[in-house]
């Protein structure tokens, strides 16, 4: 358990509380509203296709086949996520890390979740599909930002697209500024990363590393 931020005691989970098929799992719960049913559609209609180009930020979720997986964020500026035809999507891959957890993921495993979220609403729009890495020349060409051109596009043929409701964004007034954290109140990402690596630094060297980190980010978005 934790305990003002402290880890105490180590949890268990007990297995006369683990939910193990579905019928109990949906035994906790009221039948599906028909509307939610219902919502579920093949294709990208209208009203999705607005909103993915009003949308300048999209997080990816991948599965590896040894069972692995992971949720990755993706922005750009707006509308940056191509729309192909009805039923296909081109993300545009810019430099990050080259960990390529979720490239590697969709590599093995093309199933991809989507969620995309506009900033200042409250509903967001799911889309489930399959994904392949596509290198085309024309297709990276019209993705290009300050001049460069992705090296790759993540592809995804659309399986299915709904809206979600609001509920998870009211209850945690993501898009409230009253409720905007002071992230002074943590650590910078670098003094974060070196704590949990090789150690964090003096407050010089990691002030030179914050800048470095800073600088990085400038040079290297596109």
């Amino acid at each position: 358990m934790i305990s003002g931020g402290r880890i105490v005691k180590e949890y268990t989970v007990d297995p006369a509380f683990v939910i193990s098929d579905e019928p109990a799992l949906r035994s906790l719960f009221e039948a599906t509203h028909t509307l939610a049913a219902l919502k579920s559609q093949d294709a990208l209609d209208t009203h999705a296709r607005a909103f993915i180009r009003r949308s300048p930020f999209v997080c990816v979720g991948t599965q590896g086949l040894d069972g692995k997986a992971d949720v990755s964020p993706r922005g750009d500026p707006v509308g940056f996520v191509r729309i192909l035809d009805e039923h296909t999507l081109a993300i545009p891959d810019r430099p990050g890390n080259n960990r390529l957890d979720s490239l590697a993921n969709i590599v093995a495993n093309p199933n991809v979740g989507l969620l995309f979220i506009i900033p200042g609403f409250d509903d967001t729009l799911r889309v489930n599909g399959k994904a392949s890495l596509v290198t085309d020349p024309e297709l990276l060409a019209s993705m290009s930002v300050n001049g460069r051109s992705p090296r790759l596009a993540i592809v995804v043929r659309v399986d299915e697209v709904f809206m979600h409701c609001a509920k998870a964004f009211r209850r945690s007034h993501l898009w409230d500024p009253d409720h905007l954290q002071d992230r002074r109140e943590m650590p910078s990402l670098m003094n974060i990363l070196l704590d949990q690596t090789t150690g964090a630094p003096s407050d010089d060297e990691l002030r030179k590393k914050d800048e470095d980190l800073e600088d990085e980010y400038r040079k290297t978005l596109y």
